[in-house]
């Protein structure tokens, strides 16, 4: 502890001394941004995980825990022996005893190895976010996992640990989203239920709470469109929830709804069963993190689950709908010119091609990458057709019109029950994909899927080295992280002068069934930023000025150079 104070002093006088004083921005005529006709590349990192990647979700210690439903029978990952302790053997039984295999997995980044977990009741469509100590929490499911609440935290031989609290009400298909206390969680929706709850409770008495929106939403003939909602924390402390073309901002604290927004346009259903996905752009500094914008993407048709029974796939959507849920405090004018007021109006536009059960990441250079998912039909059991196999590239600050581009192509499906999430070294990890209602590997027309691939955007190819900052390093003083609207450092080497320099963090999601919970990225304020001898460079970098901005925990930290990220290091902010 008092070597890393001393650390922190030292590149403090560092700062001050050192010869040469950038702008935070510096500008410069040379400008190695990768060009929009950037494709990307795929590698296949294992040719199998042995379980199907249904959930997924980073740890600060670079793993990445996967999971899938209990109660699909044998995976493709057999144990010698029962978590219980018994052997398995070569017996038809247990051949055929879901016990005697792994449903869920621990896999290493940097290894590129795996080991088992074990999981102790069915967390088949269920929700999680990770906390501020970085641990996983995880609730929900199916059958007698349906108010369970499990915790998993990363350390070299840890396993899930099962609480003996539990939910006040069943939590299938529900959504989970971390709050600005400390460590409380809200759970909202799922199959049957049309409320939310808490995690932990303030008190005895704090069960569940009503939520009319959800009994507005709700698709009596699917017995849904408005599962997994989609939920984002607004930089005002409240959240923001999105079914089914509707959304509402909920004051969560006084349980009630403080603004209404208008429907999104179209007749496409966005939430569970049509299973669109969502994400909250980056939050920036330069206005106070004010505004506050989402974004819907894709979904199935109306009436495109009644048709898929009858064996008939419906082409999905291809619009999204961004729409500033805030005020009207903004840096880019476009988006002022979509406002008046405090009225708020979706902005819609259209992708290459119809889209749905796709994944929305949100890249470090603030762009938005849309992968995986397929054209037609809408989720379910082998209700959907024609994988997406051209992941898009989103651009949000680029004039619309021009916003989209299409990148390489994967020749694996990855359809209902796939996952992708971005990794520190910037690639993007995708797993998982299985319509059927178990491990069938061959004779269906789209067999489980258990190899584990990487997507590399262009920005991380080595052709652009020479303006990437490389080795970067976190500093502060005394303790386990950085305070709110604290001060912090950090160090980096670039081979050139730095061109446009800017300063993200990312908490990282728990994804699932389309939806990356608890998303975060954040742009923050470079106080002053030097560049000494041998091309080391130092930045004093502000903290978010509070939870509502950053809900307390791990982010990964990128420096971003000319477009060009670096590989992410871990922050950590704490409440005081």
């Amino acid at each position: 502890m008092g070597n890393q104070r001393y650390s922190y002093i030292v590149f403090r006088c560092v700062i001050m001394s050192a010869i040469v004083l950038l702008h935070c921005t510096t500008t410069s005529t040379v400008v190695a941004r990768p060009p929009d006709k950037g494709k990307g590349r795929w590698q296949l990192l294992r040719n199998s995980t042995g379980v199907v990647a249904m959930h997924m979700a980073l740890t600060h210690r670079n793993t990445v825990i996967m999971f899938d439903q209990t109660g699909s029978g044998p995976s493709q990952y057999p144990l010698r022996r029962r978590y219980n302790g018994t052997r398995c053997k070569a017996t038809h039984h247990d051949q055929s005893d879901s016990s005697c295999y792994a449903h869920s997995i621990e896999y290493n980044i940097l290894s590129n190895g795996i080991r088992s977990l074990n999981i102790e009741t069915d967390t088949w469509c269920s929700s999680g976010s990770i906390l501020g100590n970085g641990t996983l929490l995880q609730t929900g499911g199916y059958g007698a996992g349906y108010r369970r609440i499990r915790y998993y935290e990363p350390c070299r031989h840890c396993n899930w640990r099962q609480s003996k609290e539990l939910l006040s009400t069943d939590r299938w298909y529900a959504s989970n989203l971390v709050l600005p206390e400390k460590d409380r969680v809200i759970v909202v929706g799922g199959r049957g239920t049309f409320s939310y709850e808490f995690v932990p409770k303030s008190s005895h008495r704090d069960k569940t709470f009503d939520l009319p929106l959800l009994h507005r939403t709700y698709d009596r003939k699917v017995k849904g469109n408005n599962l997994y909602p989609f939920l984002h924390l607004s930089s005002d402390g409240n959240v923001f929830i999105f079914a089914n073309r509707d959304s509402i901002l909920l004051d969560y604290k006084r349980h009630r709804v403080v603004k209404t927004f208008p429907r999104i346009p179209g007749d496409a259903p966005r939430s569970y069963p049509s299973t669109a996905s969502s994400v909250i752009l980056p939050l920036d500094h330069r206005d106070g993190f004010k505004t506050v914008e989402v974004m819907v993407c894709g979904g199935a048709a109306s009436g495109a689950y009644t048709a898929a029974k009858e064996g008939k796939f419906l082409e999905g959507s291809r619009t999204c709908g961004r729409m500033v849920i805030s005020g009207i405090n903004v840096v880019d004018l476009e988006i002022l010119s979509v406002i008046t007021g405090n009225k708020h109006k979706w902005s819609m536009e259209e992708m290459p091609g119809p889209r749905l059960m796709n994944d929305m990441l949100i890249l470090p250079t603030g762009d938005i990458l849309i992968i995986n998912g397929v054209k037609r039909g809408c989720a379910g059991w082998n209700s959907a057709a024609s994988p997406s196999l051209q992941p898009y590239l989103y651009k949000p600050n680029k004039k619309h019109g021009k916003r989209f581009s299409i990148l390489k192509s994967t020749k694996i499906a990855r359809m209902y029950h796939s996952s992708a999430i971005l990794l520190p070294d910037g690639r993007v990890l995708v797993a998982g994909g299985n319509p059927n209602n178990k491990y069938a590997l061959s004779d269906v027309p789209y067999p489980t899927e258990l190899r584990l691939q990487a997507f590399v955007p262009l920005h991380m190819d080595r052709k652009f080295d020479k303006t990437r900052p490389q080795n970067v390093s976190v500093y502060y003083g005394g303790g386990r992280g950085v305070g709110y609207g604290a001060e912090f450092g950090v160090n980096f080497w670039l081979r050139r002068k730095p061109v446009n320099v800017k300063f993200s963090v990312y908490k990282p999601p728990f994804t699932t069934h389309s939806l990356s919970m608890n998303q975060r990225m954040v742009v923050l304020e470079c106080k002053n930023m030097t560049r000494g001898k041998g091309g080391w460079v130092n930045a004093l970098l502000k903290a978010p000025p509070s939870a509502n901005t950053a809900p307390a925990g791990y982010y990964m930290l990128t420096v971003v150079n000319g477009g060009i990220p670096s590989i992410s290091q871990w922050v950590r902010f704490m409440h005081a």
